[in-house]
Protein backbone atom coordinates (compact mmCIF):
# COMPACT_ATOMS: atom_id res chain seq x y z
CA UNK A 1 0.00 0.00 0.00
CA UNK A 2 1.21 3.55 -0.57
CA UNK A 3 3.25 5.23 2.12
CA UNK A 4 1.10 8.00 3.66
CA UNK A 5 4.06 10.39 3.39
CA UNK A 6 3.91 10.03 -0.42
CA UNK A 7 0.17 10.71 -0.71
CA UNK A 8 -1.32 14.08 -1.60
CA UNK A 9 -4.41 14.30 0.58
CA UNK A 10 -5.77 17.37 -1.16
CA UNK A 11 -9.33 17.94 -2.29
CA UNK A 12 -10.38 15.49 -4.98
CA UNK A 13 -8.43 12.56 -3.52
CA UNK A 14 -10.40 9.34 -3.16
CA UNK A 15 -9.97 7.15 -0.09
CA UNK A 16 -10.78 3.51 -0.68
CA UNK A 17 -11.30 1.53 2.51
CA UNK A 18 -8.92 -1.38 2.91
CA UNK A 19 -10.61 -4.78 2.40
CA UNK A 20 -10.24 -5.76 6.05
CA UNK A 21 -11.79 -2.55 7.49
CA UNK A 22 -14.49 -3.56 9.96
CA UNK A 23 -15.99 -0.14 10.85
CA UNK A 24 -19.57 -0.43 9.50
CA UNK A 25 -19.59 3.26 8.58
CA UNK A 26 -16.69 2.80 6.19
CA UNK A 27 -16.56 -0.90 5.24
CA UNK A 28 -16.03 -1.15 1.43
CA UNK A 29 -16.51 2.60 1.13
CA UNK A 30 -15.08 5.22 -1.20
CA UNK A 31 -14.68 8.72 0.24
CA UNK A 32 -14.07 11.85 -1.83
CA UNK A 33 -12.00 14.40 0.09
CA UNK A 34 -13.41 17.90 -0.24
CA UNK A 35 -11.18 19.67 2.28
CA UNK A 36 -7.96 18.80 4.08
CA UNK A 37 -5.62 20.94 6.17
CA UNK A 38 -3.35 20.53 9.16
CA UNK A 39 -5.25 22.98 11.41
CA UNK A 40 -8.87 21.93 10.91
CA UNK A 41 -8.66 18.34 9.69
CA UNK A 42 -10.43 16.62 6.82
CA UNK A 43 -13.94 16.70 5.34
CA UNK A 44 -15.13 14.10 2.84
CA UNK A 45 -18.23 12.45 1.40
CA UNK A 46 -18.84 8.72 1.10
CA UNK A 47 -19.76 8.12 -2.53
CA UNK A 48 -21.20 4.61 -2.46
CA UNK A 49 -23.83 4.45 0.32
CA UNK A 50 -27.23 5.04 -1.28
CA UNK A 51 -30.04 5.62 1.22
CA UNK A 52 -33.74 4.73 1.06
CA UNK A 53 -34.50 8.46 1.27
CA UNK A 54 -34.90 10.88 -1.62
CA UNK A 55 -34.36 14.62 -1.99
CA UNK A 56 -38.09 15.35 -1.77
CA UNK A 57 -38.17 13.67 1.65
CA UNK A 58 -35.81 16.27 3.14
CA UNK A 59 -36.79 19.47 1.30
CA UNK A 60 -39.86 21.43 2.38
CA UNK A 61 -40.76 22.31 -1.20
CA UNK A 62 -42.00 20.14 -4.05
CA UNK A 63 -39.30 18.96 -6.45
CA UNK A 64 -39.52 17.28 -9.84
CA UNK A 65 -35.91 16.12 -9.54
CA UNK A 66 -36.17 13.64 -6.66
CA UNK A 67 -33.03 11.48 -6.68
CA UNK A 68 -32.00 9.13 -3.89
CA UNK A 69 -29.74 10.61 -1.25
CA UNK A 70 -26.42 9.11 -0.20
CA UNK A 71 -24.97 8.77 3.27
CA UNK A 72 -22.09 11.22 3.11
CA UNK A 73 -20.78 9.96 6.42
CA UNK A 74 -21.57 9.40 10.08
CA UNK A 75 -21.02 13.03 11.17
CA UNK A 76 -23.99 15.45 11.34
CA UNK A 77 -26.35 13.23 9.39
CA UNK A 78 -28.98 15.98 9.39
CA UNK A 79 -26.89 18.19 7.09
CA UNK A 80 -27.32 18.16 3.30
CA UNK A 81 -24.28 18.37 0.99
CA UNK A 82 -23.99 18.12 -2.77
CA UNK A 83 -21.49 17.54 -5.54
CA UNK A 84 -22.09 18.67 -9.10
CA UNK A 85 -20.59 19.37 -12.51
CA UNK A 86 -22.90 22.29 -13.32
CA UNK A 87 -21.66 25.76 -14.25
CA UNK A 88 -25.06 27.29 -13.36
CA UNK A 89 -24.60 26.71 -9.60
CA UNK A 90 -22.37 29.57 -8.42
CA UNK A 91 -20.30 29.76 -5.27
CA UNK A 92 -19.12 26.20 -4.75
CA UNK A 93 -15.63 24.87 -4.06
CA UNK A 94 -13.96 23.63 -7.24
CA UNK A 95 -12.47 20.15 -6.93
CA UNK A 96 -10.10 18.44 -9.35
CA UNK A 97 -11.82 16.44 -12.05
CA UNK A 98 -14.31 19.16 -13.04
CA UNK A 99 -16.43 18.69 -9.90
CA UNK A 100 -17.76 21.26 -7.46
CA UNK A 101 -18.70 20.79 -3.82
CA UNK A 102 -21.61 22.93 -2.64
CA UNK A 103 -22.65 26.29 -4.01
CA UNK A 104 -25.70 28.54 -4.01
CA UNK A 105 -28.47 26.42 -2.48
CA UNK A 106 -31.22 28.60 -3.95
CA UNK A 107 -29.89 27.79 -7.44
CA UNK A 108 -29.90 24.08 -6.54
CA UNK A 109 -33.48 24.29 -5.28
CA UNK A 110 -34.57 25.97 -8.52
CA UNK A 111 -32.95 23.18 -10.53
CA UNK A 112 -34.67 20.54 -8.38
CA UNK A 113 -38.06 22.27 -8.64
CA UNK A 114 -37.76 22.73 -12.39
CA UNK A 115 -36.47 19.25 -13.09
CA UNK A 116 -33.38 20.62 -14.86
CA UNK A 117 -30.95 18.32 -13.07
CA UNK A 118 -29.90 14.69 -13.36
CA UNK A 119 -27.97 12.13 -11.29
CA UNK A 120 -25.08 12.39 -13.76
CA UNK A 121 -24.47 16.04 -12.79
CA UNK A 122 -25.88 16.62 -9.28
CA UNK A 123 -25.73 14.26 -6.30
CA UNK A 124 -26.87 14.83 -2.70
CA UNK A 125 -25.50 13.49 0.60
CA UNK A 126 -26.69 13.47 4.21
CA UNK A 127 -23.87 13.90 6.71
CA UNK A 128 -20.16 13.73 6.05
CA UNK A 129 -16.98 11.89 6.95
CA UNK A 130 -14.64 13.92 9.14
CA UNK A 131 -11.22 13.52 10.72
CA UNK A 132 -9.49 15.77 13.24
CA UNK A 133 -6.03 17.18 12.53
CA UNK A 134 -3.58 14.31 11.99
CA UNK A 135 -6.23 11.60 12.44
CA UNK A 136 -6.45 10.63 8.77
CA UNK A 137 -2.67 10.48 8.45
CA UNK A 138 -2.67 8.07 11.40
CA UNK A 139 -5.26 5.86 9.71
CA UNK A 140 -3.21 5.92 6.49
CA UNK A 141 -0.18 4.82 8.51
CA UNK A 142 -2.26 1.87 9.76
CA UNK A 143 -3.15 1.06 6.12
CA UNK A 144 -6.89 1.54 6.76
CA UNK A 145 -7.23 3.55 3.53
CA UNK A 146 -5.89 3.37 0.00
CA UNK A 147 -5.63 6.85 -1.54
CA UNK A 148 -6.30 7.35 -5.27
CA UNK A 149 -6.76 10.31 -7.60
CA UNK A 150 -10.39 11.36 -8.00
CA UNK A 151 -12.43 11.74 -11.16
CA UNK A 152 -15.99 12.94 -11.83
CA UNK A 153 -16.71 9.68 -13.66
CA UNK A 154 -16.40 7.81 -10.35
CA UNK A 155 -18.87 10.15 -8.67
CA UNK A 156 -21.49 10.42 -11.38
CA UNK A 157 -21.06 7.58 -13.88
CA UNK A 158 -20.13 4.47 -11.90
CA UNK A 159 -22.76 2.32 -10.20
CA UNK A 160 -22.29 2.97 -6.46
CA UNK A 161 -22.53 -0.77 -5.73
CA UNK A 162 -19.55 -1.37 -8.04
CA UNK A 163 -17.50 1.73 -7.16
CA UNK A 164 -15.16 0.19 -4.55
CA UNK A 165 -14.13 -2.66 -6.87
CA UNK A 166 -14.04 -0.49 -10.02
CA UNK A 167 -11.51 1.94 -8.57
CA UNK A 168 -9.24 -0.81 -7.24
CA UNK A 169 -9.35 -2.58 -10.61
CA UNK A 170 -8.50 0.62 -12.43
CA UNK A 171 -5.51 1.16 -10.14
CA UNK A 172 -4.17 -2.19 -11.37
CA UNK A 173 -1.44 -4.41 -9.91
CA UNK A 174 -1.86 -5.39 -6.27
CA UNK A 175 -4.94 -3.16 -6.01
CA UNK A 176 -6.74 -5.07 -8.76
CA UNK A 177 -6.14 -8.23 -6.74
CA UNK A 178 -7.67 -6.55 -3.65
CA UNK A 179 -10.81 -5.80 -5.69
CA UNK A 180 -11.52 -9.53 -5.65
CA UNK A 181 -10.96 -9.91 -1.90
CA UNK A 182 -14.07 -11.64 -0.48
CA UNK A 183 -16.38 -9.57 1.67
CA UNK A 184 -16.11 -12.23 4.36
CA UNK A 185 -12.79 -14.13 4.07
CA UNK A 186 -14.17 -16.93 6.27
CA UNK A 187 -16.57 -17.79 3.42
CA UNK A 188 -13.73 -18.27 0.91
Amino acid sequence: MPDSDEVDLGPGTLLISAPMMQDPNFRRSVVLLCEHNDREGTFGLILNRELDVSLGDVLDEYVTYDPPLYMGGPVQRETLHYLHTRADIPGGVALPGDMTWGGDFEAVQQLAKGGDAAPDNLRFFLGYAGWGPGQLEGELGEEAWIPAPGAAEFVFDTDPDQLWRAILRRMGGEYAVLANFPDDPRMN
